[in-house]
């Protein structure tokens, strides 16, 4: 299969594709639930397992070798086919997805470990040809129609050519010291690829994160064609820049031209369809809206852009400490403020279940919502992110909660309405923003969940009074009336 562009409005340039609008469903969206999840999670280790498991030394090696064997003899091939997503219900996990405020459904289709989660017609190495039986991408699809959410789907295929070579090494300790490991057997190398182990390896990195080879450009842009035409994206989501970085960005602007034109070709002429990737240079980036994994923005971006993380690990791992709800809301409120949208993956167990923890979770960002999403949805932002002494630390995949105070404030805007997020409840019963000018007129305070409160404003500074109980855990939102920002 060879996979050619279809005419229309984009052309797979840099140039062309500077010319993306973000649709406003994603910009009035916010909030995301993304199922990043496939046959890595059967041994409930965590992420990266089908490349760790042959780095000897490793906690994943360790685990696999006292669980299932050694990789010479019982390797990745042998731990796809036990992925039997025997109780995947994924209407039932929609519903909370929803009840839990999300907006839009990102599907994982393929991590770096080469096993695809749908029906794919290049590859035998999916979801429906071996382990669950089914197209994991379509169930998805048809769950979040019934919602009609928009519906999107993560691909990590671009670093699968290196990723993988480890599985071609062998022990250099121990009873097994030179037995290669599965991946030289040449009846599975559609799996685990034509590729050699070049140096010492470094199990948690990926240098070169992209091959220069010139064939795994156009399978990548192949099955990337695939995805786009049988499952019509709203969001397609590459884990990493846009393919292939320094090696050429051809393939990649072929798919995002696909995917932008297939749209538009759908929605009378425009395109509604967001590309992510994870370039930070403004001149890729704005070919669709910067990713940024596990850390965000220091302040406004002008530009539409979003943070992927992770309630715990990325894949099941039954170690995991997961975030809290309130610093998943936190996060939110910063992130919005910001001008981003928070796509949150929850970890899903090998037979595709989520387990209590999780669900409790979900259950209370949901009421969170439930009370302050008028100042999350459809908003954009304020003159300013927020005041107050505190701040997020961006410092790589640095996620730490944050010591909010009651002087830390973020804020949306909505027509003439001013949000304000205060992320601490004020032991003094006000809230004070400093923020206003003298022409920032406020004719009335709200505090969602409660109603009308008590204020004084003397210049630019607002003193908000407010009830003895909190209406919400652990965010409240006051809602500033401001007739001159229309």
């Amino acid at each position: 299969m060879t996979a050619t562009d279809p005419a229309g409005q984009f052309e797979p340039t840099l140039e062309s594709l500077r010319t993306f609008v973000c649709p406003d469903w994603f910009r009035d969206a916010k909030f995301g639930i993304w199922s990043h999840w496939g046959a890595q999670s059967v041994p409930r280790f965590g992420d990266w397992y089908a490349r760790r498991m042959y780095c000897e030394g490793t906690e994943q090696y360790r685990y696999h070798l006292r669980t299932y064997g050694h990789p010479s003899e019982v390797g990745y091939k042998d731990v796809v086919r036990q992925w039997k997503a025997e109780r995947f219900d994924p209407d039932a996990l929609m519903d909370q997805y929803v009840a839990a405020g999300a907006k839009y459904f990102v599907a994982q289709a393929m991590h770096h470990d080469n096993f695809f989660n749908y029906d794919s017609s290049i590859h035998r190495w999916n979801s429906v040809r071996m382990g669950p039986g089914k197209d994991i991408v379509a169930l998805w699809k048809a769950a979040a129609d019934r919602h009609r959410l928009p519906f999107g789907i993560a691909e990590h295929l671009g670093a699968t050519f290196t990723w993988s070579a480890v599985n071609k090494g062998s022990d250099e300790h121990g009873p097994y010291a030179g037995v290669p490991y599965d991946g030289n057997d040449p009846r599975y190398e559609d799996l685990y690829l034509r590729n050699r182990l070049d140096g010492p390896v470094d199990p948690g990195n990926l240098d070169p994160w992209y091959t220069d080879d010139p064939g795994w450009h156009q399978h990548w842009l192949d099955v990337i064609s695939e995805v786009i035409d049988r499952y019509q994206p709203d969001l397609l989501y590459t884990d990493g820049p846009l393919p292939f970085g320094e090696h050429g960005y051809q393939a990649g602007l072929q798919a995002v031209a696909r995917l932008y034109n297939a749209s538009a070709a759908r929605h009378g002429g425009v395109n509604q369809a967001v590309y992510n990737q994870k370039d930070r240079d403004p001149a890729i980036y704005q070919v669709g809206v910067l990713d940024i994994e596990r850390s965000q923005e220091p302040d406004i971006n002008p530009h539409p852009w979003q943070t992927d993380t992770s309630v715990g690990d990325w894949f099941y791992d039954v170690r995991d400490v997961y975030k809290t709800s309130a610093h998943v809301i936190e996060m939110l409120v910063d992130i919005v403020a910001k001008n981003g949208n928070l796509l949150l993956n929850v970890p899903q167990r090998p037979d595709g279940t989520i387990d209590l923890e999780c669900a409790a979770l979900l259950d209370e960002v949901g009421r969170w919502l439930a009370v302050c999403g008028e100042g999350i949805y459809g908003t954009r932002p304020f003159r300013v992110m927020g005041e107050g002494p505190a701040a997020v630390r961006i410092d790589g995949f640095t996620e730490e909660a944050v010591e909010w105070t009651s002087a830390d404030l973020r804020f949306t805007r909505k027509d003439s309405t001013l949000y304000a997020f205060q992320l601490r409840w004020p032991a003094d019963g006000r809230a004070v923003i400093r923020t206003l000018t003298p022409a920032d007129k406020v004719t009335s305070v709200r505090l969602l969940g409660h109603g009308r409160v008590e204020f004084e404003q003397a210049e630019g500074v607002l003193v908000a009074r407010l009830p003895a109980k909190a209406p919400a855990q652990p965010v409240n939102c006051l809602a500033l009336e401001i007739p001159t920002l229309r």
